[in-house]
């Protein structure tokens, strides 16, 4: 199968990377022209268009920034849809906008899947990173060997549509995550506590989560390089909180997260990066919230293994698919 990668970026070059690196025949494309250089002397093929693309490719995946962008490129690319072409969009988008694309997507013959990634630029780059994937179970099946490359744990959320709400609402979750850390991180140093002390009895605690465990250890190096930024935290709290509107929940929390966003990108930009909010504490209390022996940036220790599709609790694996066998 031939696969074409439109949007080499932060997240989208990792996750191309890892096809690449599995030996996939793969096209890309990117507004970057640097980007599209590093992946061609690497072996990948360059597309001109994301046009060239749909027509050369078998299957079409995009990783952009916003619903826009995605908009752009499906537009552009719908002239080359045809029965045996599908379109995958791996971009944290809206979940109107991508049913409306997958709709044109399939007028025009084609099939269309979403498969918005979760847990962090480092996981992406070894292919351990997870994947929701939203489509009829026919296009599932046919992408999983591709999903399965991608990411190591893949879990088919339903019909279009299904995988971007289940993905905002897990950014939701890590974005509150992230302002608590902050908080208790910033508290404790004015406590008097020991921070690397701090760190690791919160990771040993009921208090961890996977955000503490990655992006507190940057916060506490200085480097706060999640590859992440405050406009992105803003678009995907944005789009939870419009869930939430739609579906008549009167939420406490998350305006709460949008008011302390809104004022981060108003006092550092829209282009700082995400774990950077904790500013806003450090200068309202004078403290520096560093400590030594942490990493500058996230690297992924555990290897690179074959993926899997999970299977919901209590849910039966369709025919052919074993549940994944816990460790011992």
């Amino acid at each position: 199968m031939k696969v074409g990668f439109i949007g080499l970026g932060n997240v989208g070059g990792k996750l191309a990377g890892s096809l690449l690196r599995n030996n996939f025949d793969l096209t890309v494309h990117d507004l970057n022209p640097a980007h599209v250089a590093t992946f061609v002397a690497r072996g990948a093929h360059a597309a001109a268009s994301p046009l060239q693309m749909m027509q050369d490719c078998d299957a079409v995946i995009t990783c952009l920034p916003s619903p826009a962008a995605s908009a752009a490129v499906v537009k552009e690319m719908l002239p080359a849809v045809t029965a045996d072409k599908i379109w995958m969009e791996m971009s944290t988008t809206d979940e109107a906008e991508v049913k409306r694309l997958a709709a044109l997507v399939k007028a025009a013959g084609g099939a269309a899947m979403e498969c918005p990634v979760s847990g962090g630029c480092h996981r992406a780059d070894t292919g351990n990173i997870s994947i929701f994937a939203g489509c009829d179970r026919a296009t599932f099946e046919r992408m999983l060997p591709t999903l399965t490359t991608l990411g190591r744990r893949v879990l088919h959320t339903g019909d279009i549509g299904t995988a971007s709400v289940l993905k905002v609402m897990t950014n939701y979750l890590a974005t509150a995550n992230l302002l608590t850390c902050c908080e208790a991180l910033v508290t404790m140093k004015a406590a008097g506590l020991d921070m690397n002390t701090t760190y690791e009895a919160m990771k040993i605690s009921s208090g961890t989560s996977f955000v503490h465990e990655t992006e507190s250890q940057l916060i506490l190096n200085g480097s706060r390089d999640v590859s992440f930024t405050m406009d992105l935290v803003k678009k995907d709290i944005g789009l939870f909180q419009k869930i939430a509107d739609q579906a008549g929940v009167p939420l406490e929390i998350s305006p709460l997260l949008v008011e302390i966003f809104n004022d981060g990108i108003a006092r550092f930009g829209e282009r700082e990066l995400s774990p950077n909010i904790i500013r806003r504490l450090e200068e309202a209390t004078g403290l520096d919230i560093r400590a030594s022996g942490f990493p500058a940036e996230l690297v992924d220790d555990e290897p690179e293994e074959p993926g899997y599709e999970v299977i919901p609790t209590g849910l039966t694996a369709p025919a052919g698919v074993a549940k994944p066998v816990p460790a011992e």
